[in-house]
């Protein structure tokens, strides 16, 4: 993957950023003791959002980082907004919507590693108000690598329309850009909408970030190669197919090969786990590593993420990655 230089600015310039991305953040509301949902009572208060995990992830190993959304003016705004400042993220970008509330969800705590209950209440919000007017070039251009998920483009029609022209806008300047597809078919009209528009998005992309079953469902193909096949024949430059406890695959046009994931035995909250390999392979490019090099970090913070409650609690900082590297 080839990405551009560490940013540099000048006085009086737009900041320069490594990283930008767009999404809608929630707060979140986590159980604080285990079992059935509706039986919780006590609840702890979180930002969540699988852009914002990424962001997160990046901003604490020192990336300079810019993420764009809208927010309500309320509470839960404010405490988005807090959040991003707390984790070092750019907000410049963010708007404060005087119509619109800010997105919420609950969340259920497991601790034995099985998937939580979530419920969301995002109908209406204000991200999924974003739409192409929200686009600012000389911020988005500012920054040497996009990442998208499929989650922002979900939300809405307009801001689907906002992820192509962002992606275009970025491919067209010669930037990288990393998609993971992050699937959520509660979200859109159908499924086959779903799988059509996700593979166009996907195609502007340098480097696809599915997991094993996002790709059988995204490609109607079954192995990990015809999956990256696929990608590869659209113009991506490499794959890599998350695998779970197995690891991931990485395919380029050159190269492939299966990176073994890290031995978890505690395997606590599986949620963030897929942003956290993003953040993984992400930071090591920008770090000017080599692919393989990529998925090992990638496996490695996923592995991370994994053994924390929380979507980004368990995203190192460079101290805390370098210890475990």
């Amino acid at each position: 993957m080839s990405i551009t230089a560490p940013p540099t600015s000048e006085p009086g310039e737009m900041k320069k950023l490594d990283v930008v991305t767009y999404g809608e953040a929630m707060t979140m509301f986590v159980a604080a003791e285990t079992g059935d949902l509706a039986k919780a009572r006590n609840f702890v208060k979180r930002a969540a959002g699988a852009e914002l995990n990424v962001a997160t992830g990046l901003a604490r190993l020192g990336f300079q980082v810019g993420w764009m959304s809208r927010v309500g003016n309320d509470s839960f705004g404010r405490f988005v907004l807090a959040t991003l400042a707390s984790e070092g993220i750019d907000s410049d970008a963010v708007t404060i919507d005087e119509r619109y509330p800010t997105a919420f969800q609950l969340k259920s705590r497991n601790d034995d590693g099985s998937d939580p209950e979530i419920e969301y209440f995002r109908k209406g919000s204000a991200a999924s108000h974003l739409s192409i007017a929200d686009y600012r070039p000389e911020y988005f251009k500012a920054a040497r690598h996009l990442h998208l998920s499929g989650v922002a483009p979900a939300i809405s029609e307009s801001s689907l329309e906002l992820a192509f022209h962002i992606a275009a806008e970025m491919r067209a300047a010669g930037k990288s850009i990393t998609f993971d597809p992050n699937l959520r078919p509660t979200l859109w009209r159908s499924r086959e909408l779903m799988v059509d528009r996700l593979n166009a998005l996907a195609a502007y992309a340098d480097w696809v970030l599915p997991g094993l079953e996002e790709g059988r469902i995204l490609t109607g193909l079954t192995s990990p190669r015809e999956i990256a096949d696929f990608y590869l024949a659209r113009g991506a430059l490499g794959v890599i197919i998350k695998l779970g406890s197995a690891g991931a695959y990485l395919r380029t046009a050159e190269h492939e090969a299966t990176v073994p994931a890290p031995l978890v035995t505690n395997v606590v909250d599986t949620v963030g786990a897929g942003d956290g390999f993003a953040v993984g392979v992400i930071s090591a490019m920008l770090d000017g590593h080599e692919p393989r090099l990529a998925v090992e970090r990638g496996n490695q913070i996923g592995a991370m993420a994994i053994q924390v409650i929380g979507d980004s609690e368990g995203l190192p900082t460079r101290e805390q990655l370098n210890i475990r590297s």
